[in-house]
């Protein structure tokens, strides 16, 4: 069953419901080896290509790079080869630099020496007598973004790609949304990327570690010695408040050098055709999916669910677990692989144009859009006294806050799925009352549906020169229950609206850059204004909307200021208050 709803005629970025294709043939061995990069590191991969096929027979090739381990030592395939090489394609996995058992350094993410060696990987697969010369790049998170890497660096037979819940932008999307750090991700996935490349990590009570490239052990030692002449990223991010900021342990880069969104120009040219997965409860995925969707001209097909990081848990808390109805993970490969193909056979270069496709919450259903944000119209919603949301303003005053920060959140949470592929669910929301406040509307008359991104506007006062702002958007049903749609954040140094960004059609947008910091001044009144993340929600008649504001989540972000007094902040109320404006979808 299709799920694209636009009146244009039927395309490969069409998004199919049905299950995966029947399998061609059986996975051949896996065959290691060490490639060598023009500085003499080498770099460890893996090919498996179909069983039975000889050193000559063409196959085209899905090309995956990993930082968390090409493959485990003793294990007769990896899962790429396992989705692909059934279907009649070569996939070849390998380990980046500085990880897993290549040698060199890690000193931070796709550093351009890493990414530079994706096009002399690129080389060698066109040279082997088995490839047919034409390429697809492909995976999921960490290897989602070296896809989209292999495309800026525009080789000829890079066909498509497919990044799976990329980070479009690593500071906004994920290390620091909204400029706030993000302790909970930077540092445990720091350390647990430490330990893959020291061949610590274990998984339960074992601890096979890393397929080597070669039957000599000694190889992989030599590699994992190399490795030990970094230290953690963590290092690094904690030097970090700008994107701009280039702190001593990564070579003199800041965190705009390996952002695929800064090079969205380059991409460009290649005009390489993507396939993109993101979730709305997925950290920032869905927010770098539209700023990918605006900010990119090549055949694009984005596709938004209400999925964990990776999507294979769906989470909609405006429905019942047993009603929703989502693609399963094989159905979204069987889509990956009905791409691929298209790309290889030059179909998909000859699309033309991209489409976004999304669920709704609470309704359930799919829908396709050639353009983004959808129309809609904006209702604003202001805080009143009696921590109300009012349609219109009412009278002047303040709501006081005094920011615990003690107080955090849920672990199952759209930030910490990106650390363990978990599941996301808020629960109620009202277990966290005491540490917010929380603004709620008159029951409905009748349904309505909230899909873009809400645009928060805060008046407030504060007795320090900086803190964290936290904005959450939750339905109240009948019963009382308050479910989460969104949210969004941002640390007071970061509020000047920066009126020039590409994304300004969204809602104002911030540099956070150096440049731009405007810290608050005690005592005095400020305005942060910004959008939450994207989100599409049906709420029935009934629901009542629900507002929460805070300034702490320490389950996930750091304490700002990170000492002294916690800072007692005034929300002021009334026409030049505080309010939430939503774009509101008319049915």
């Amino acid at each position: 069953m299709s799920l694209s709803r636009h009146e244009t005629p039927p395309s490969i970025f069409d998004f199919d419901l049905g299950g995966a294709p029947p399998p061609l043939c059986k996975s051949g061995p896996v065959v290691s080896a060490y490639l060598t990069m023009r500085d003499g590191v080498r770099l460890a991969v893996d090919v498996v290509r179909p069983m039975n096929d000889d050193a000559t027979t063409k196959r085209d090739t899905i090309l995956v790079l990993t930082r968390y381990w090409r493959g485990i030592k003793g294990s007769p395939s990896n899962p790429y080869a396992d989705v692909f090489a059934p279907h009649g394609f070569a996939v070849v996995v390998g380990d980046v630099r500085g990880t897993g058992a290549s040698f060199g350094v890690w000193p931070h993410h796709r550093a351009r020496a890493e990414t530079l060696d994706y096009s002399e990987v690129l080389d060698w697969i066109v040279m082997q007598p088995w490839s047919t010369g034409r390429v697809v790049g492909y995976g999921m998170s960490y290897t989602a973004n070296t896809a989209d890497w292999m495309a800026e660096r525009n080789h000829p037979a890079l066909k498509g790609i497919v990044p799976r819940f990329a980070d479009y932008d690593p500071y906004e999307d994920v290390y620091f949304p909204g400029g706030i750090p993000n302790v909970c991700m930077g540092r445990n996935w720091s350390r647990m990327v430490k330990e893959m490349d020291l061949n610590l990590l274990r998984f339960g009570e074992q601890s096979p570690g890393v397929r080597p490239a070669t039957s000599d052990e000694g190889e992989l030692h030599a590699a994992l010695r190399d490795h030990e002449r970094m230290p953690p990223v963590w290092e690094g991010f904690q030097q970090v408040t700008f994107k701009d900021d280039r702190p001593t342990t990564w070579a003199g880069a800041s965190m705009l050098d390996w952002s695929i969104q800064e090079v969205a120009d380059r991409v460009n040219r290649s005009g390489t055709p993507t396939q993109n997965w993101a979730g709305w409860f997925d950290g920032g995925t869905a927010q770098g999916a539209v700023h990918r969707f605006l900010g990119q001209s090549n055949p694009l097909n984005v596709i938004i669910g209400p999925w964990n990081h990776g999507g294979d848990i769906p989470y909609d808390p405006l429905r019942a677990a047993d009603e929703i109805t989502l693609p399963t993970t094989p159905t979204q490969q069987a889509n990956d692989i009905r791409f691929a193909n298209a790309c290889f056979n030059g179909q998909a270069a000859c699309e033309q144009g991209k489409i976004l496709h999304y669920y709704t919450l609470g309704e359930g259903t799919w829908k396709s859009t050639r353009s983004w944000p959808p129309a809609a119209t904006r209702h604003r919603w202001y805080m009143a006294p009696g921590l109300r949301l009012s349609s219109s303003p009412e009278e002047a005053g303040f709501d006081s806050l005094e920011v615990d920060p003690a107080a955090g959140d849920v672990t199952s949470n759209r930030w910490s799925t990106q650390l363990d592929c978990g599941k996301v669910d808020y629960g109620d929301r009202r277990e966290f009352n005491a540490s917010r406040l929380a603004y709620i509307s008159e029951p409905s008359t009748h349904g309505f549906e909230i899909t873009g991104h809400p645009v928060v506007h805060l008046s407030i006062t504060s007795t320090r020169e900086d803190g964290n702002f936290f904005v959450h958007l939750e339905a109240v049903r009948p019963d009382g229950v308050s479910c989460y749609l969104t949210e969004g954040q941002l640390r007071a140094l970061h509020r000047k609206v920066w009126t020039d960004s590409p994304y300004r059609v969204l809602g104002p947008q911030h540099s956070y850059l150096g440049r731009d910091a405007e810290p608050l001044t005690p005592g005095e009144s400020a305005i942060l204004t910004f959008t939450l993340h994207p989100i599409s929600a049906r709420l029935p008649a009934g629901h009542r909307l629900r507002v929460c504001l805070g300034g702490s989540d320490t389950t996930t972000f750091a304490n700002i200021p990170a000492e002294g007094a916690p800072p007692l902040l005034k929300f002021h109320l009334g026409l030049a208050g505080c309010y939430i404006d939503l774009p509101i979808v008319e049915h």
